[in-house]
């Protein structure tokens, strides 16, 4: 029986309430889905939550987890414990079996999981299907999946705002990887309380941008609310009480319920005051058992707030229900005690005398240490937090350096980041530092900037592994050390995409050679990552000779992968410099030696960037799915596969495919944290937003990125390359052949050193030409063709793909048997899809320039395939200059007035409304979006109006729109 007294009925969230009940609905249809609840403190979130949690418990199972903050370091993954003793207590699993291939993972958050019959699942941290956070995330997706095809499943999420990056980086795995199970999550948040910048917010951000949830947000309650509250609290109420609560409350429920106990009182000076009326008014025992809770940001159990209120169990019991019964502490559903609002927490700890405090949290670490001697699970993050605020900097970095390894076994690296910050803060307090940690400080800054690494903050990373070198004594320094550091340091560099990546590893090269350090994989590496920086910076002639002494280094070893990566670096610059057999060669024994996982997706991702570069994107793609491969034998299939998102993408987008590359992307952008990754797939992004016509968010995508995107181009030569090309589509889209041709000059005068992606941009070019052209700007057209067929003759032939010469002549020639060859080598398979397009239309403006009935017959007929071909792959830009092209030459098939009609009496409703927005040229993705309806839905209506009508593309029915508003 519950000890928690009846609250008052909730008043004013109806509208949220159906919102969160017609979510439940969809998601035990199949549609998955997720709820973010946001508002300010005390605004009634968790209220809503537990009346919905009630009504759903109907029809779903329904598992909350709760984020926690222990003062300066959120608590990693806090909230999946809870959720998953949940499910794996509904399911009747207690061995986790439902999870799969990847369940040993599960013991990283659930130590007590029971072992399956038979097996020793104690694995090793070197054991990726064991300790990899692929398989966590792995094992908890399938299991939800499995729970979820037994019952609809409710995950609740309180407390957002106070989660941590592994959290949130699992909640944006789950989001997406859960589509299509009947699985609804519910989140709350304070998104007030959430600064710029920060990890929750930069998550906020992407799911909603990525339709991935959808808010509620709670406001403060009207007058009417407001005096419905009190009442349904206190009972009738005169005018004069009413007035003051709503001065004192503002209309947040919080405190409307807090000032309703009391609201003929005297107005508290601060906040605090207001939520301490209610505790001053317990009795001594009451207000004893919530000061000890108070130590605790995290539910408690009674065994412990037995043992730390030091109260007879009778006077125990009886503190805890009053308490509980107003509303200060709640009994959880796992029989755990926590406080009905953090505020409260917050305020009554912050009430205890600095002495008090320190008291209090040291009973708790005390407890949690003999806790932890007995054999019961103690997390090293509460005993750092206990002793730090217990002013025992000793413990307090023990502690969190126990916690820093705790997170970083559990791959919460910036959890993990945060507590190596708190011990570097300790580490001066404590004398004996080195002795109790077992570590020394140079150390431990080289710990904590590969930790922060881990955690997406290079700059930080930089810092520490700056301060490490600063340290040291370079002339009694143990040499390995001095080489190590310089390493990270380098790696740190290239993930920032700064400058001084080469010069660091020189540097590093330098040491090692002149120490009598002699690690044959250290020197290997040292070799390879000098040879990777060479081929980025397109010195390949350089990059050739280190990686050929890598390859020596790595092979006299007996060094498998390195041999592989130095290979795969010799195939890449071969590539490049035009040499593709021999390159290819190298590409071969990269593969051979491929000895572990990183080196198989190494090899992965820069042989089928190759093949993109190469115009052989069937097989580029190929390629990088079966980096799957590996995944699946080990139960991730859904998690390491992501590491190629962008080599699967760019060729998809080439095939046309855009919906899969969109997919692709919406899933890879909070999990890539390195800002040189994060600038080709946000290149890639720009392009597939152009694609869509959503130009200003293109725009503004690539105005926020550029600046950095400049500065890694400075290191990264490939990135100057993805730069100008992204500037020359987002251009094209618009329709703006001057802006276009400018960049296309920029790349033409540029003299850098050549890259095999000089050829798609110069296939770019081509259209650019023909754009320039058809705006009647001849003269700019034929001087910038010139160019264009120059630098295509200059590159190694080997890099200009077989068949793209026909497509460029088409365009810069501009003759009908040019374009006619042009079309039909772009009709071959593994061709760049959006030439078909192009080159017809250009066809059709060549042959309407003519002006013979033959020619226009032709030239109609080539701009209805253009216009199949444009709807086909939804590209915006196309599909308005064929319509334009169409209308322009009045090649409209309109025909009288009264046969425009024809077929409209048959639409329905809905029908009618996405005829009037086709004829606008939105594309379905714009249609779902202007509509609230989806895109497969947008789809079926469109079939529906063209079989009606009786036309045979988007442009014949828009047509037919325009003539009857004639």
């Amino acid at each position: 029986m519950s000890v928690i007294a009846p609250t008052a009925d909730m008043v004013g969230r109806d509208v949220e309430s159906d919102r969160l009940d017609a979510a439940l609905l969809r998601a035990g249809a199949g549609e998955a889905g997720a709820v973010l609840v946001a508002g300010e403190a005390g605004i009634g979130k968790s209220r809503l939550l537990r009346e919905f949690r009630e009504r759903a418990s109907a029809t779903a199972d329904v598992f909350t987890g709760w984020c926690l903050d222990y003062g300066f370091a959120p608590s990693p993954y806090a909230p999946l414990p809870a959720v998953l003793r949940g499910v794996l207590e509904a399911m009747g699993d207690p061995t986790a079996s439902a999870a799969g291939p990847a369940r040993e993972a599960l013991r990283l958050l659930l130590p007590e999981l029971r072992p399956l019959s038979g097996r020793d699942v104690t694995g090793s941290v070197e054991d990726p299907a064991v300790h990899s956070p692929e398989a966590l995330r792995e094992a908890i997706v399938t299991l939800l999946e499995a729970a979820a095809s037994v019952r609809p499943v409710v995950v609740l999420i309180e407390d957002l705002h106070w989660a941590d990056d592994a959290t949130l980086a699992m909640l944006s795995f789950l989001l997406r990887a859960l589509d299509g199970s009947r699985i609804l999550f519910v989140i709350t948040c304070r998104v007030d309380e959430v600064r710029r910048g920060a990890a929750v917010r930069s998550f906020l951000v992407e799911t909603e941008r990525a339709r991935l949830m959808e808010r509620v947000t709670l406001q403060r309650l009207d007058d009417i609310e407001v005096r419905a509250l009190i009442e349904a609290l206190s009972g009738p109420v005169d005018d004069a009480v009413f007035e003051r609560v709503q001065e004192r409350a503002e209309g947040v429920p919080f405190f409307v319920e807090e000032l309703s106990c009391n609201a003929l009182g005297p107005i508290p000076e601060t906040l605090r005051e207001v939520l301490l009326a209610r505790y001053d008014a317990l009795s001594a025992d009451a207000q004893r058992v919530v000061r000890t809770a108070s130590g605790s940001d995290a539910p408690i159990d009674h065994d412990l707030l037995a043992r730390l209120a030091d109260l007879p169990d009778d006077r125990l019991d009886d503190g805890i229900r009053e308490a509980a019964n107003v509303a200060i502490l709640a009994v959880r559903a796992d029989d755990s005690y926590g406080f009905r609002h953090a505020l409260l927490r917050e305020a009554v700890h912050d009430d205890l005398l600095p002495g008090e405090r320190a008291r209090l949290h040291r009973a708790y670490a005390e407890a949690l240490e003999e806790r932890a001697a007995q054999g019961v699970g103690c997390q090293e993050s509460a005993l750092a937090y206990h002793w730090h605020q217990a002013h025992d900097p000793r413990r307090a970095l023990v502690a969190a350096i126990g916690a820093l390894d705790r997170s970083r076994r559990s791959f919460a690296f910036s959890t993990a980041a945060r507590y190596g910050e708190l011990a570097l803060e300790l580490w001066d307090q404590v004398p004996d530092a080195e002795a109790v940690t077992g570590t020394d400080h140079v150390a431990l800054l080289a710990r904590l900037g590969s930790i922060l690494r881990n955690a997406g903050d290079g700059e930080r990373a930089l810092m520490v592994v700056n301060m490490a070198l600063e340290e040291v004594d370079r002339t009694t320094v143990e040499p390995r050390v001095l080489v190590r550091l310089l390493r990270d340091r380098g790696m740190y560099l290239t993930s920032l995409g700064k400058p001084q990546q080469i010069e660091t590893f020189q540097q590093a090269l330098a040491e090692y050679d002149a120490s009598d350090v002699d690690e044959p994989h250290l020197h290997a590496v040292l070799l390879t990552l000098l040879a990777a920086r060479y081929m980025i910076g397109g010195r390949l002639d350089d990059a050739i000779r280190i990686a050929e002494e890598a390859f020596t280094v790595a092979e006299l070893a007996g060094d498998d992968a390195q041999m592989s990566v130095a290979a795969n670096v010799l195939g890449n610059s071969r590539v490049h410099l035009g040499e593709v057999d021999a390159g290819l060669a190298d590409f071969r024994i990269a593969w051979s030696h491929a000895a572990n996982m990183e080196a198989q997706l190494k090899y992965r991702v820069n042989f089928s960037d190759t093949l993109y570069n190469l115009g052989r994107y069937r097989e580029a793609v190929r390629l990088a799915e079966g980096g799957l491969d590996d995944a699946r034998r080990l139960g991730i299939e859904r998690t390491s596969g992501s590491v190629l998102t962008q080599n699967r993408s760019e060729p998809l987008l080439e095939l046309g495919e855009i919906s899969r590359v969109e997919q692709l992307l919406a899933k890879d952008l909070t999990f890539r944290t390195h800002r040189v990754f994060r600038a080709y797939t946000t290149a890639t992004r720009v392009r597939a937003l152009a694609w869509r016509g959503r130009i200003d968010e293109a725009q503004a995508l690539l105005d926020e990125w550029r600046p950095r995107m400049h500065q890694i181009a400075e290191a990264e030569r490939q990135v100057r390359y993805s730069l100008w090309r992204t500037e020359i589509v987002l251009s094209l889209s618009r329709g703006e052949a001057s802006a276009a041709s400018a960049v296309l000059t920029q790349m033409l005068d540029d003299t850098g050193p050549g890259l095999g992606q000089q050829a798609r941009l110069l296939l770019d070019g081509g259209w650019v030409v023909a754009m320039l052209r058809a705006q009647g700007r001849e003269s700019d057209a034929d001087a910038l063709g010139d160019r264009v067929r120059a630098a295509w003759r200059d590159m190694p032939s080997d890099l200009r793909p077989e068949g793209w010469t026909a497509l460029l002549d088409g365009l810069l020639d501009a003759t009908l048997s040019a374009l006619r060859a042009g079309i039909a080598v772009a009709d071959q398979d593994d061709m760049p899809v959006l030439f078909r397009v192009i080159l017809r239309q250009e066809l059709a403006r060549t042959l309407m320039v003519g002006g013979d009935r033959a020619g226009r017959a032709e030239a109609s007929a080539r701009l209805a395939e253009s216009a199949g071909l444009a709807d086909e792959y939804e590209h915006a830009g196309l599909q308005r200059s064929v319509a334009g092209l169409i209308d322009a030459g009045g090649l409209s098939d309109q025909g009288p007035a009264e046969h425009a009609t024809e077929g409209f009496a048959a639409l329905t409703a809905r029908e009618t409304q996405v005829f009037a927005l086709m004829a606008e040229g939105l594309s379905n993705r714009q249609i779902g979006e202007r509509l609230f309806i989806s895109v497969k839905t947008v789809s079926v209506h469109v079939s529906a109006v063209l079989r009606k009508l009786g036309v045979a593309t988007r442009n014949e029915a828009a047509a037919r729109y325009r003539a009857v508003l004639v």
